[in-house]
């Protein structure tokens, strides 16, 4: 069955579309062409068209036209509109004019340089001239292969990871390179947000300041997914003013959108059917009907969980040919899995977001995108997966239970139609910035005065001499004194400086099944849990934090297990707002946060069942970060005391959820405390904050707009048809509760909020779909 008749089926079917909230159908468009610029090297413009290519869409001409003329630029056009061409062509034509050029390509992940890397040479193989080379550099590059890449390389493709910790502290050893580098290609530049883009913006900062000791000024070309802020995130990101080019010339197949909530199971109880069981029912269906599918789920546990269904479902042919693709799995296994897709040999997938990125997977019919993953700019890079090539397309989001997905399906215009979120970093963390000043004394001495982005260090810098890490000569120049890099004590994506190592004893020599990182490790990997991989079940025997190795062995298991945390919340220092006594109050602080692995849950594979629980006995972890807090006087509600702590708790939920909506991030990103009465306010609290060491602005964010969240998360709660709160709304469900109604008690606390609130208003973003 094509999938024109499967979508006409479910269109007839009432059980289907009963839970549909939304359904678009984007029309098909044809491409936009103008003629290859004139100024482009003649061997260049053959080998062009040896490809095929006669003209070049409007978007490509316009970045080819800016680079020419020493333009920096971002482009943000769909996925799969030739974005590699706009900055393959324009550097392949100057190293055509002149040999001696060099350029750095920056990608997010391995398996996307390596992809362009062959890219790359497929252009360069219809060229006459001999001698163009591009290598990728990362971790997996021999030793003996890295001195001929630093000599040879016109084009060297790395990651950030790499370029921070092995190419800037070793700057000497790439004289060539620095001396004569003309471009900086970033590709997926929305991908550097948040902690990783603060960190990112910092490690472009000291290969800036590398290039202008070589004499070396280079141009950029950013690529990225759309964002509402192109120019501004770039600018942030290098420091210079860019031109943005978002218009795309290129094709596109007609596309069906499609936004779907699992259907009420308990209407009183707002309990709905999981949307990981009615992504199995759905991709299995597509599967079966020979339909190339992708699922998106948001953790490593929903890959295994979702494609041992799918490989139990569809016809014995299909078995071999569905497969999970996720971090922790070795290079080999998922470069296997890329080339299956590619070639038609895989027909089913389901991923984390590591298969969001441009890495070329060849044609799709459907996408799947199972719950929201965290942005809008996410989902629309996900739905591009599909009908890369032309041609009908699906993109089917199902919603999950959770306040944040309900929102969504109750206005889904916020969806489908609102701009996407802006891409927001702080490379000014003061955290962040201090380890990146320790890198760049490490490569170039600082001068006191020197400036380092947008700010002058030399306070930071006589700090870190007056506390013996950097020297401080009479010069005013500050040297490294330690003998180590401090680069390798500074993670680009997380709080962790290490990964830990997982290993299964039960093979017949011990085998490494992947890896995670440490935080992830105290949830996912204690004693006793259950680890899958690729669909099968591993049970945890030991975690060694120490030396960084979980120890496995495989088991079979109608399980999996989820671990919870207990977390203990203090407030350090007023930023903003005030403390009062008595009244509703809202204040910006700095927090400290302990958190504590505690209990895990046994959860059946099939209904997701509780099947038990174990403890964790693992160390207490320690965050410090930004928070929001909102604050009521006990007379603000009428709740009596023991009634407090589950509408905070409730409450939490909810804010957490709609709030991750204004604060543009995952809601993972954001965390939740409730106090029922604080030690600094002396009454009911609640703390919003940021989930990353020393913050990145999205605490912040809710406390400026909170009257927008208090009436998002007031339309959220009195929406949902449950009667006394539930997944959807509010949260579980809690087990006892002293007074007649917990959704009432919380829906008085908001009242309060919006009262005490200047200007009340809507939802940042309206819609006219119902969720069912």
């Amino acid at each position: 069955m094509e999938l024109a008749m499967l979508l006409e089926e479910w269109r007839r079917t009432d059980s289907f579309i009963e839970q549909v909230a939304s359904w678009q159908i984007r029309a098909a468009r044809l491409a936009a062409f103008r003629p290859t610029p004139g100024f482009l090297h003649e061997a260049l413009v053959a080998a062009v068209r040896k490809r095929n290519v006669e003209n070049l869409y409007t978007h490509q001409v316009q970045a080819l036209e800016e680079v020419h003329a020493g333009n920096h630029i971002i482009l943000t056009t769909p996925t799969a509109s030739g974005k590699t061409l706009c900055y393959n062509l324009p550097i392949l034509d100057t190293i055509l004019k002149d040999m001696s050029t060099r350029a750095l390509y920056i990608f997010p992940t391995k398996a996307l340089a390596q992809d362009q890397v062959a890219e790359w040479s497929s252009l360069t193989a219809g060229l006459t001239h001999d001698g163009i080379h591009a290598f990728t550099y990362d971790g997996d590059t021999p030793m003996h292969v890295r001195q001929r890449i630093r000599e040879a390389g016109h084009v060297v493709v790395t990651n950030p990871d790499m370029l921070h910790s092995a190419i800037l502290p070793h700057h000497t050893k790439w004289l060539r390179l620095f001396e004569n580098l003309r471009f900086i290609v970033i590709d997926e530049a929305h991908m550097y947000r948040g902690v990783f883009g603060s960190h990112f913006a910092n490690v472009l900062r000291r290969l800036l300041r590398i290039c202008a000791f070589y004499g070396s000024q280079p141009q950029f070309i950013l690529c990225s997914a759309t964002i509402a802020n192109p120019e501004e995130h770039a600018f942030r990101l290098t420091g210079q003013s860019v031109t943005w080019i978002g218009e795309s010339g290129a094709p596109e197949g007609e596309r069906h959108t499609i936004l779907y909530n699992p259907p009420l199971l308990n209407r009183e109880l707002g309990i709905r059917k999981s949307s990981i069981l009615e992504a199995r029912r759905l991709g299995a269906r597509l599967l079966t009907e020979n339909i190339t599918t992708l699922a998106f789920v948001k953790t490593r546990t929903q890959v295994e969980i979702l494609s041992g269904y799918w490989k139990r479902d569809v016809p014995e042919r299909l078995r071999t040919r569905v497969m999970g693709y996720r971090g922790g799995y070795l290079p080999s296994e998922r470069r296997t899995i890329e080339r299956g897709l590619r070639a038609g040999e895989i027909r089913g997938v389901v991923s984390t977001n590591a298969l969001e990125l441009g890495m070329d997977i060849g044609s799709l019919d459907a996408v799947l995108t199972v719950g929201h993953p965290g942005s809008i700019a996410s989902v629309r890079q996900q739905s591009g997966r599909a009908g890369r090539r032309q041609g009908l397309s699906l993109s089917l989001f199902i919603a999950n239970a959770s306040a944040l997905d309900q929102f969504l399906v109750l206005h889904p215009n916020a969806l489908l139609e609102a701009p996407p979120e802006e891409a927001r970093l702080s490379a000014d963390n003061l955290l962040i910035l201090m380890d990146h000043v320790k890198c760049g004394a490490f490569e170039l001495p600082f001068s006191a005065s020197e400036q380092f982005g947008d700010e002058s260090v030399g306070e930071l810098l006589s700090y870190l001499a007056d506390h013996r890490v950097l020297h401080r000569q009479s010069s005013g120049t500050y040297l490294w004194m330690a003998e180590s890099m401090p680069s390798l004590s500074v993670s680009l994506r997380s709080a962790s400086t290490e990964n830990v190592v997982i290993v299964d004893t039960s093979a017949p020599e011990p085998k490494v099944l992947g890896e995670t990182d440490r935080f992830s490790a105290l949830t996912t990997l204690h004693e006793e849990a259950i680890y899958l991989h690729q669909t099968k079940s591993f049970q945890v025997e030991r975690l060694d934090l120490e030396n960084g190795k979980a120890f496995v062995r495989s088991v079979e298991a109608d399980y999996f297990t989820e671990a919870e945390l207990a977390v203990r919340l203090q407030m350090l220092h007023l930023l903003d707002g005030a403390v009062e006594h008595g009244k509703v109050s809202h204040a910006l602080a700095e927090v400290m946060v302990n958190a504590t692995p505690t209990i895990f849950k046994k959860l059946k594979l099939e209904t997701h069942e509780n099947l038990g629980w174990g403890r964790v006995h693992l160390p207490e972890a320690e965050l410090h970060s930004i928070g929001y807090a909102v604050s009521w006087p006990e007379t603000a509600a009428d709740l009596a005391k023991d009634e407090w702590e589950t509408a905070l708790a409730m409450l939490g939920y909810l804010l957490r959820h709609t709030g991750a909506v204004y604060a543009m991030c995952a809601v993972s990103d954001l965390h939740a405390a409730v106090h029922v009465r604080d030690v600094v306010f002396e009454q009911p609290t609640v703390y919003l904050y940021d989930a990353y060491p020393g913050g990145i602005g999205l605490a912040e964010r809710l406390y400026r707009a909170h009257g927008e969240v208090f009436a998002a998360a007031f339309e959220v709660v009195t929406a949902c048809p449950c009667e006394q709160g539930c997944p959807s709304c509010t949260g579980p469900r809690p087990r006892a509760f002293a007074g007649e109604n917990p959704k009432d008690a919380v829906c008085s606390l908001l009242r309060a909020l919006l009262r005490d609130a200047d200007e009340p208003r809507s939802g940042r973003v309206s819609g006219t779909g119902e969720g069912r």
